[in-house]
């Protein structure tokens, strides 16, 4: 239905409508969002009690980056990270969308107007014994819209863009969180490469040595091509060895580089493996932090927020949308009467639209926003599960790793004293040097395995942290 009005209407009737609309403004379909209830534990599950919750200390995820990883190459590597990734640039260029989405969505809440100006001169051509005519007509004119929101078509509609340009900021963060993890994870494991080559060049070089010796022995009748044959396995195991790691740490160095934002090259280091510093024990404070640090959660929150505030706009459709136009200027055929006396004009227009059959759509549409909430909130709740879990593991993982790293060292001891003790006794002809050759390789293993417990003990601690939604907060 559409209502205009002549030229010398009463205005009592648009009037009422605006202070109609302006008393309906407030008025809004759809459920308003509360924060699910979610079975949160007490504390986490942890292999020890030193791992529960206290209140003297501060959570591992509440810690700067500086006060976690305290090897200062590790820190600007981390600091070139988060300000050159390009994860993270895409993920503030998203942001940035979303922003503008949001503004795009809001602007409808508001009156459009606009304005319009044209000059118009033509001549007819003259027609038999009518002669020929020119005129001149000028208009100016404004035009305003709106569709009044009485049902909060436009506001629920605004709300869930605002969720999504949160959700879009919490997944920025959720980059940095990740990008952190992988910088120091992978700067670790570069230093423990670092660790089992030096390991590897050291012993090469001890068993060429070795092999030097027993062929001066052997070619002076006082120890056979066995001995000889058993002492070149050692050298060539140990040289097998080198090439393999140099590979995997230029690799590493490359990965590293491409998290830097820079190209693939060689990657300063700082501190050795042996001398990253952490704690034996780690505050994690409480899980229910979890659901305000964490920023996945977060992200799933908004997510769920939004399609929350979707049901209203879906709702909405049931309801007759009512809209307001008008136009007003000047118009003469006379430039320099176009602001004066009868040249003015004006209109006024409202507009009622009811759907009335339309098969069930706005049905469909309010049944799918309903689904689609629903499956965010599963998400939402699934996710936090899922966080709960990921500190869990992190926990056990950290204690567990401590406590092989620790059997690893006293190994390591063991065989390091066989191999010396195998080397005195056959210098002294007691035994063969089959006794050698094993407890050498056994030494060797144990060494890289050292190695490679200290670094699972490290990544450990990076995957706590990450687990705990830390990374983030200093940007």
């Amino acid at each position: 239905m559409r209502i205009s009005f002549g030229k010398t209407p009463s205005i009592s009737f648009p009037l009422s409508l605006v202070l109609a609309a302006a008393l309906l403004a407030g008025c809004t379909v759809g459920p308003n969002y509360r924060r699910p209830v979610v079975d949160v534990p007490n504390a986490f599950r942890a292999p020890s009690p030193a791992a529960a919750p206290s209140d003297a200390a501060v959570s591992l995820g509440e810690q700067k980056l500086t006060e976690v990883f305290q090897d200062e190459q590790l820190q600007k590597l981390l600091n070139m990270a988060i300000q050159q990734n390009y994860d993270v640039r895409i993920g503030a260029a998203r942001v940035m969308q979303a922003e503008a989405r949001l503004g795009i969505t809001r602007a409808d809440q508001f009156p459009t107007l606009g304005g319009n100006a044209g000059i118009t001169s033509f001549r007819s051509a003259r027609n038999g014994p009518i002669p020929s005519f020119e005129a001149t007509r000028g208009q100016v004119g404004l035009s305003a819209g709106w569709e009044a929101d009485f049902w909060g078509k436009y506001r629920r509609a605004t709300e869930a863009a605002r969720a999504d340009l949160l959700g879009a900021e919490w997944a920025r963060r959720a980059v940095i969180t990740t990008l952190v993890s992988d910088v120091a994870d992978s700067y670790f494991r570069l230093r423990e490469l670092d660790l089992e080559l030096e390991i590897s060049q050291r012993t090469l070089a001890s068993r060429q040595e070795s092999l030097q010796l027993i062929q001066d022995l052997a070619d002076r009748g006082l120890s056979s091509d066995l001995d000889v044959r058993q002492a070149e396995q050692l050298v060539f195991t140990a040289g097998a060895r080198i090439p393999d790691i140099q590979r995997q740490i230029e690799q590493e160095e490359n990965f590293i580089s491409v998290l830097t934002g820079e190209n693939p090259g060689a990657v300063p280091r700082g501190r050795q493996l042996t001398e990253q510093p952490h704690a034996s024990e780690v505050p994690v404070g409480l899980p229910s932090a979890l659901l305000e640090r964490r920023p996945d959660i977060r992200q799933a929150e908004q997510q769920l927020i939004a399609f929350n505030a979707n049901i209203g706009v879906a709702k909405a459709q049931y309801f007759p949308q009512i809209s307001l136009t008008g136009a007003g200027g000047f118009q003469s055929s006379a430039l320099t009467g176009l602001f004066t006396g009868p040249a003015g004009l004006w209109t006024l227009a409202g507009g009622v639209t009811q759907p009335i059959f339309e098969g069930g759509r706005v049905r469909s549409g309010v049944r799918l926003a309903e689904a689609q909430q629903q499956e965010a909130l599963l998400v939402y709740q699934q996710t936090i599960q899922q966080a709960f879990r990921d500190v869990s593991d992190a926990l056990v993982a950290y204690r567990k790793n401590q406590e092989l790293r620790q059997q690893q060292e006293q190994l390591t001891t063991s065989a390091q004293d066989a191999a010396q003790l195998s080397d005195t006794r056959y210098r002294g002809g007691v035994t063969s040097y089959l006794e050698v050759l094993t407890n050498q390789t056994n030494y060797f293993s144990a060494q890289l395995g050292l190695a490679q417990s200290r670094l699972s003990e490290l990544q450990a601690l990076v995957q706590l942290y990450r687990a705990l939604g830390a990374g983030w907060q200093q940007q």
